[in-house]
């Protein structure tokens, strides 16, 4: 719980983003029910058995000791969007089995590409819970999944701000939006890079 209220102390994006995937692996448990989440299809970021970690709890976490810009979550957003919409063959959904190594090794991604100093990942390994040949090799499958693309343009980064601003205007409300049921992918509106025309304003969810 401690680490829990350490969210307030966060920037906004944080909670806002781990709200999000809440409300996805929730979703997703859901449809796929317990005994087929258990046995769905091998993968490197799926673990052999439930976290006890809360997401909020373990975005705290890596909030508290990443100590990487509140860009990086939203860049860790549209990289495992950017997964899941290229991964469609692999069987990879976001749920409660994989949710926790996606977020790590997004996060890990998004500070080597945006911050000048990040830690290594000896370190992010220790935050996640895992050992470093598991964050080395989630790391490089989480890259090939993406394609190495990693460059993202400023429409793209205001889109997705704005994505996660809708997000956090609903939170203020307690009324969050549904998710479509179908697919894969993280959100239900278009995520397309073809489709980002919000304003970069959205970087309002970067103060803490």
């Amino acid at each position: 719980m401690a680490e829990e209220d350490e969210l307030a102390d966060a920037p906004r994006v944080v909670g806002v983003l781990s709200a999000l995937l809440d409300r996805v692996v929730e979703r997703n448990d859901a449809a796929a029910g317990a005994e087929e989440l258990a046995a769905a299809p091998a993968s490197a970021f799926r673990a052999t058995a439930k976290p006890d970690i809360s997401v909020r709890a373990y975005m705290a976490r890596i909030a508290r000791f990443a100590g990487c810009s509140p860009a990086c979550y939203v860049v860790a957003y549209v990289y495992l969007d950017r997964l899941l919409r290229r991964g469609r063959g692999r069987a990879l959904a976001v749920d409660s089995y994989s949710v926790h190594r996606l977020l790590i090794t997004a996060v890990l991604a998004a500070v080597k590409f945006m911050d000048d100093v990040c830690y290594n990942n000896a370190y992010f390994a220790r935050v996640g819970g895992i050992s470093l040949p598991e964050m080395n090799y989630l790391e490089v499958d989480f890259l090939f999944g993406v394609g190495f693309d990693l460059n993202v343009s400023p429409e793209t980064f205001g889109h997705y701000c704005s994505v996660l601003r809708s997000e956090m205007l609903c939170l203020e409300v307690e009324a969050p939006p549904p998710l479509a049921a179908a697919g894969p992918r993280l959100h239900g509106c278009s995520l397309s890079e073809d489709d980002a025309t919000c304003s970069t304003a959205a970087v309002a969810l970067s103060s803490s």
